[in-house]
């Protein structure tokens, strides 16, 4: 499973497009607009008329928690009413015009640790739910393992973390039916939610456990939700998606995004192709680049072998040299296979070693169970014919270590077509142990 998260506004919107499916006897307003400035947020009020009607609540939606104790959640306990369009227009503004510093721990509501500095650019903004404090729970479910996992609190709100020890945890294997998860959902209610919200909670969570499983997500939370009768308010969300079954999920998830994290390095161009790629797939084609100048490259089939392969480079040659981590694997087409190998050949081809060493590109992977190694090899061949020119200038020497079904056509053509091409290559298959290709690479002629 590859978990990939997404904005808070996101999530929301998700589970309001399936909210009949999911929630049918409990209501829920979905009153929420995403947007990057104050501009932005004033003529979204013309079709969203509660904007100049209600008391808001901004804060930005950047995948990163703790907001509140950030001093970046702009709404006034009590004095609701004064916050009003013009004053989150104006405070949008005002926090994304300069870099934010931003913890991410905090010991009571010291910071510790250093903070992320980075500007904000994307903010949600909805209207302020009046509610008491004992009208607020928690609810979030994960994968561990084999299992899902249900958490379930009546302390939702900043301080869950503080009050963890009154979580309950509800663990259910995949073979479980719909009427034991509901049993056991009713049967572990934190016995501290308020009695007359016992059995709507209890409704609520196996709505919200149903949702994560089918919508595919990896991890959602919601903390925290206020319950007031059959009336219930999402305040504030964290979620992350399965991508692999994105190309499942289409209509489901709708235009999704999967966004940089607040502090991180905008992803470039080719990787974001890459994750094009992947979502319109029913293969995995992953691709992070570590260093662009790096000297070692890796075009490895599988994510397991693909993490094999970094340790192996990071400990014989040091993590500088590895220029990107990533896979194709789960049986791409030669169509997608010749993308994803072009991708990473531009990329290594566009300036020559700094020291004036070879470069080396590993095309590596253990025993397929299934994919058709010669089919994906058509596409790396195809792959090198386009680019064995500038794979020559810059000066690559590849090694190939692969088996699996069809694995020895898949070896003879690509070793045929190195020979035909001009380029220094060493081919190797399953009788060769899966890391020993990268000592030969790494090993002083």
């Amino acid at each position: 499973m590859a978990q990939k998260a997404i904005r808070e506004y996101d999530a929301k919107s998700i589970l309001a497009k399936h909210w009949d499916k999911y929630f049918p006897n409990f209501t829920y307003p979905y009153q929420t607009v995403l947007v990057q400035n104050g501009d932005e947020l004033k003529e979204a009020a013309d079709k969203n008329s509660w904007l100049k009607e209600k008391a808001l609540v901004a804060k930005p939606d950047m995948l990163f928690g703790k907001r509140g104790k950030n001093g970046l959640v702009l709404f006034k306990v009590n004095k609701p009413g004064d916050v009003t369009l013009e004053d989150a227009a104006k405070w949008i503004d005002e926090k994304s015009s300069q870099k934010q510093e931003v913890y991410f721990s905090f010991d009571g509501d010291t910071p510790t640790g250093k903070p992320s500095v980075d500007y904000l650019t994307h903010f949600i903004v909805e209207p302020f739910t009046p509610h008491t404090q004992d009208e607020e729970y928690y609810i979030s479910a994960t994968v561990v393992g084999d299992e899902d996992v249900l958490y379930m609190s009546a302390e939702g709100g900043m301080e869950v973390e503080e009050n963890w020890d009154k979580v309950v945890e509800v663990r259910f294997s995949i073979t479980e039916s719909e009427d034991e998860i509901a049993e056991k959902i009713r049967a572990n209610v934190p016995a501290d939610v308020k009695e007359e919200d016992k059995e709507a909670f209890a409704e609520f969570a196996i709505g919200f456990f149903k949702a994560f499983r089918e919508l595919h997500f990896a991890y959602l939370e919601i903390n925290p939700f206020v319950l007031q009768g059959h009336n219930v308010e999402l305040l504030d969300m964290v979620a992350k998606l399965d991508d692999t079954a994105g190309f499942l999920m289409k209509e489901e998830w709708g235009d999704i995004e999967f966004p940089t994290s607040f502090g991180m390095e905008e992803k470039s161009p080719e990787v974001l192709a890459i994750e094009e790629a992947d979502s319109k797939s029913g293969a995995s084609l992953k691709l992070t680049i570590l260093n662009p100048k790096g000297r070692i490259w890796t075009m490895v089939a599988g994510g397991g072998a693909s993490v094999v392969y970094a340790d192996t480079i990071a400990d014989m040659a040091g993590i500088e040299d590895l220029a990107n981590y990533g896979e194709y694997s789960g049986g791409p087409t030669t169509g997608e296979t010749k993308f994803y190998a072009e991708t990473l050949f531009d990329l290594m081809t566009r300036e020559k070693d700094a020291q004036g060493r070879d470069k080396i590109l590993i095309i590596g992977g253990a025993i397929a169970n299934f994919t058709d190694v010669a089919k994906t090899f058509t596409g790396i061949i195809q792959a090198l014919e386009n680019y064995a020119d500038k794979l020559k200038e810059v000066g690559v020497k590849i090694y190939v270590r692969r088996g699996g079904p069809n694995y020895e056509k898949g070896l003879k053509d690509i070793k045929e077509a190195a020979q035909r091409l001009g380029l220094d290559m060493e081919v190797y298959g399953p009788e060769t142990h899966v890391t020993d290709i990268v000592r030969m690479a790494l090993e002083e002629k």
